[in-house]
């Protein structure tokens, strides 16, 4: 059975059909129209049958929904030639019921009920029996009645029940206290997955509009797929999608069936989107303060209408109502909505927008100002399509391509690099202006960066800088910035090189700059940092120290700039080795970017937060963290990125000593790996990691000693360096020390003469593990004494193993034990199973009796799980939860669903006594 993004709900069916006898073998779907129910039900059946069940299946129909048993004929059609066997009374009953014999009568409903359980007890006892009842809200009620008297006396036979209606409730007829399956909208990362496998998936902005406009709908993301295909993306205002037949059909009868006044309010909202209020909606028709207009389609269930808003059903209800209608009547729609907007000029830009036809620079100029408006507020997506829409409309090809790159430029900050690569082929066709080249240019460049195409990100960068530079410094800065981020996911030195020499130049006055975030000296201060920074990391700490120092900035410093500053601190602070400040400051960055609703600027850093967080030893935190840039990447088609989350997982998974799988070498290249060494760094060490993890430490030492070529230079030259410790731990496990002692001795020259703390104390636990025998000691105390090292405690806990096991052979057990004691405690809290066990076996072996620690039973749930897995053994219900936490009810109610197996409780009272009193 494979349904996308529906594997929990697939376990929950499965578990009904195969559940035990005298367990529930009943379950309810619920959900609207498109949510996968019918494909939900299609497969269960499939999977029954392909297992030796029976199965009887019926569709309810609303054309039928007033005919008695019309249902039960439809259920029981494969197994009424079985009728003959049973008592003359019973056979009758059933066959009059639905109509084989005459009738004589009405049936009588308790010999007919009795009939129909003792037909299927009969089938049961050959073969399991699974009964599907799709749209249960169009089967007649008599048929309902039967199906729920047999379903409460036949749980003590082989069969399963399976029901599925629309809606959020159960249907009248069937019974409200069944076992409730309720499929919500697919997550953002399974709709994209869905996206994705349609025959011809849309792509840029259009793939971004169908994952809006769909939420989350299966078959809103169907359908709108196939409507990307016949007619373009400017189908609705704000850039939504036209229309299919399909999606036509669907709504053509209902909204015939509405008042004049009343298809004419549905269109204006559908018009306006979910932007305007009601009082707008009814104002722009002149219809009038009456609600009562509503009701007609509220009936229909097209729309809603509650405080002071209009929503629409289903997803594709506002597509529908939309291109109903004639295109004049669309066009006046927004014409008559621009006119009420006069106290709003953004949303009355994009009316006249909807209503222009060809050139218009008023409305160019309009949403220009609009997109301004809103990239200051950190509303990178709509900017973006603001820009478009006004380069669109703008009559002046100069103008034309200048708005092109600004929209370029916000497409970047919303983190969609195929929508970017779009826009950037139309701003070079459009210009030879080297300050509107160099604005598209740095979007471009890591746009391609992103998707793993490194070289040539670099060399649309350079094509920006030669032969004319920019005039503009502030852009100068920016290609020297992304030039960095290229430079550091390639570890190529050839794109470092430039850098350094490009910001040397470079005119610190940004006031006239068209990158906001840029006109105050603390965030073109801190990008110039970070790109310095990036170009040679032996730089970092006093860059850091620089930037640390500077005065707070004004209060009133703007939301964007004060992101890029925060974000650029949180580089420079990883380059300097300072993790702990690494991930405060991006934590605050990325708190402001998913308040805006788009993490797509953070998309360089993502990966190193997640090393960050690992370093530091919060690993709840970087599981929760590692998920949300999945469905980043999965959403922007980030391959390397996708495969760094891999990797990361991948060593987490080790380190807490799960059992852990590496990409199949397909994965592996997904992306040019000598063009992307970050990714390679980050492949070779979880590969390492897991292998050690293991106990296959020849594994281990073959996938680290990549990480370095021959003479000891790095593959990457940051990261590769932060491996030493498990390359000479590897060494040390295989007896090849001396192979790996000059790669030590090359870090150690790389590094310079002042080195960061944390690669001193990494550099002298390697030393201690590879270096000559009787500085082994002297390394050891270095690499365990100093106080800083505790930011690090995965590291400070592994050198205080290795420290406390190189004494217990030297016969000093009395010097290990303290060590290794500590390090066993560091283990546990982490939840570091491998490594604890490994630290008790030493402890013992230096005559100290040691316990098996008790594990963390909550230690493989992320921290928001954890926390409603706490609030619901204290007995709250889900609702009180989702309150608590700022969650839907639907959302905690899953968490403990997929969470409880997990913990090996089914309720909530085992919760309680697994806790204990909290």
């Amino acid at each position: 059975m494979t349904l996308v993004g529906r594997q929990s709900e697939i376990r929950r069916v499965l578990d009904v059909i195969e559940a035990d006898r005298g367990r529930s073998r009943m379950l309810l779907l619920l959900g609207e129209a498109g949510a996968g129910k019918t494909s939900l039900v299609a497969a269960a059946a499939d999977h029954a049958r392909g297992s030796g069940w029976a199965v009887l299946a019926c569709q309810g129909s609303e054309a039928e929904s007033q005919q008695s048993f019309a249902s039960l004929h439809q259920l029981l059609l494969p197994v009424l030639p079985e009728a003959g066997t049973l008592a003359e009374h019973l056979r009758e009953a059933l066959e009059s019921a639905v109509g084989i014999a005459p009738a004589g009568g009405q049936p009588d409903p308790t010999l007919l009920r009795v009939a129909v359980l003792t037909l299927l007890t009969g089938v049961s006892l050959r073969q399991p029996v699974l009964l599907a009842v799709d749209d249960v809200q169009h089967c007649d009620r008599d048929s309902l009645d039967v199906l729920g008297f047999v379903a409460r006396r036949i749980s003590t036979e082989d069969v399963s029940v399976l029901l599925a209606a629309r809606g959020q409730t159960p249907p009248e007829g069937v019974a409200g206290n069944l076992p409730t399956l309720l499929l919500g909208p697919l997550t953002e990362q399974a709709a994209t997955e869905l996206v994705d496998a349609q025959p011809h998936p849309p792509t840029g902005r259009t793939r971004i509009d169908v994952l809006q406009q769909s939420g989350g709908n299966p078959l809103a993301i169907i359908e709108l797929c196939r409507a990307t295909r016949t007619g373009g993306p400017e189908g609705m205002p704000g850039g939504g999608l036209p229309q299919t037949e399909r999606i036509q059909q669907m709504y053509a009868a209902r909204l015939r069936g509405l008042p004049e006044i009343t298809q004419r309010l549905i269109l204006y909202a559908a018009a306006a989107s979910q932007y305007e209020d009601l009082a707008t909606i009814m104002a722009a028709t002149g219809a009038g303060p009456d609600l009562a207009v509503w009701a007609p389609a509220e009936d229909a269930g097209l729309v809603t209408v509650v405080d002071g808003r209009v929503a629409f059903r289903h997803p594709l209800a506002r597509a529908g109502s939309y291109h109903g209608a004639p295109a004049y009547l669309r066009q006046q729609a927004h014409r008559d909505l621009a006119a009420v907007l006069t106290a709003d000029p953004a949303r009355r830009a994009w009316h006249l927008a909807a209503a222009c036809l060809g050139h218009d620079e008023s409305v160019a100029a309009a949403l220009e100002d609009t997109a301004e408006l809103a990239e200051r507020r950190g509303g990178f997506f709509a900017a973006a399509r603001a820009l478009e829409r006004s380069a669109e409309c703008s009559p002046v090809p100069a103008d034309r391509a200048r708005r092109y790159a600004k929209a370029l430029r916000a497409a970047n900050n919303a983190g969609d690099p195929s929508w970017v690569r779009e826009l950037y082929g139309r701003v070079i066709a459009l210009t030879r202006d080297p300050d509107v080249l160099g604005i598209a240019a740095c979007g471009a460049g890591l746009a391609l960066s992103l998707l793993g195409r490194q070289r040539e990100a670099f060399q649309v960068l350079m094509s920006a800088l030669e032969p004319d530079q920019p005039r503009d410094g502030m852009t100068v800065l920016a290609l020297a910035s992304n030039m960095h981020a290229v430079a550091f996911q390639s570890g190529l030195p050839e794109i470092r090189r430039p850098i350094a020499a490009l910001l040397e130049g470079i005119d610190a006055d940004g006031r006239d700059t068209p990158y906001p975030e840029l006109r105050t000296a603390e965030t073109s201060d801190g990008v110039r940092a970070a790109a310095l920074a990036g170009a040679d990391p032996r730089t970092a700490p006093e860059l850091l120290r620089r930037i640390l120092r500077r005065p707070d900035p004004p209060e009133a410093e703007d939301d964007v700039a004060k992101m890029t500053r925060l974000h650029t601190f949180g580089a420079v602070a990883s380059y300097a080795d300072e993790s702990g400040l690494c991930v405060e400051f991006f934590r605050q960055a990325y708190a402001m970017l998913a308040a805006y609703g788009s993490m797509g600027s953070a998309g360089p850093s993502l990966a190193t937060m997640a090393s960050a967080l690992i370093d530091t030893g919060r690993w709840a935190e970087a599981d929760e963290h590692l998920e949300m840039t999945a469905t980043l990447t999965a959403v922007q088609k980030l391959r390397h990125l996708e495969i760094d989350v891999e990797a990361l997982r991948i060593t987490l998974q080790a380190l807490r000593g799960q059992p852990a799988v590496m990409p199949a070498d397909p994965a592996w290249m997904a992306v040019g790996l000598e063009e992307n060494r970050a990714t390679h760094a980050r492949l070779l060490r979880a590969a390492g990691t897991a292998a050690a993890a293991a106990g296959d430490f020849d594994g281990a030492f073959r996938h680290l000693r990549l990480l370095f070529d021959e003479d000891g230079a790095p593959l990457h030259y940051f990261l590769s360096h932060r491996a030493i410790t498990d390359l000479a731990a590897a060494a040390q496990r295989t007896g090849r020390q001396e192979e790996v002692a000059h790669i030590v001795v090359a870090v150690r020259a790389a590094l310079g003469p002042r080195p960061t703390t944390r690669m001193t104390l990494l550099l002298h636990h390697a030393a201690a593990l590879t270096g000559d025998p009787k500085d082994a000691e002297h390394h050891f105390r270095l690499a365990t004494v100093n106080p800083a090292g505790e930011q690090w405690p995965l590291a400070r806990a592994q050198a205080r193993l290795h420290y406390g096991q190189w004494l217990r052979r030297k016969r000093r057990p009395l010097d290990a034990r303290p060590l290794l004691a500590t390090a066993l405690e560091s283990f546990t809290r982490l939840g570091a199973i491998g490594l604890a066990e490994e630290a008790r076996a030493e402890l013992r072996a230096s005559g100290v009796a040691t316990a098996p620690a008790p594990a963390d039973p909550l230690a493989g749930l992320t921290t928001q799980q954890r926390e409603i897995v706490r609030l619901a053994a204290q007995g709250l219900r889900n609702r009180e939860i989702a309150e608590q936490l700022m969650l839907s009810p639907r959302t905690v109610g899953s968490h403990l669903y997929n969470v409880y197996p997990k913990l090996g409780v089914s309720s909530r009272n085992q919760l309680r006594a697994l806790l204990g009193d909290l």
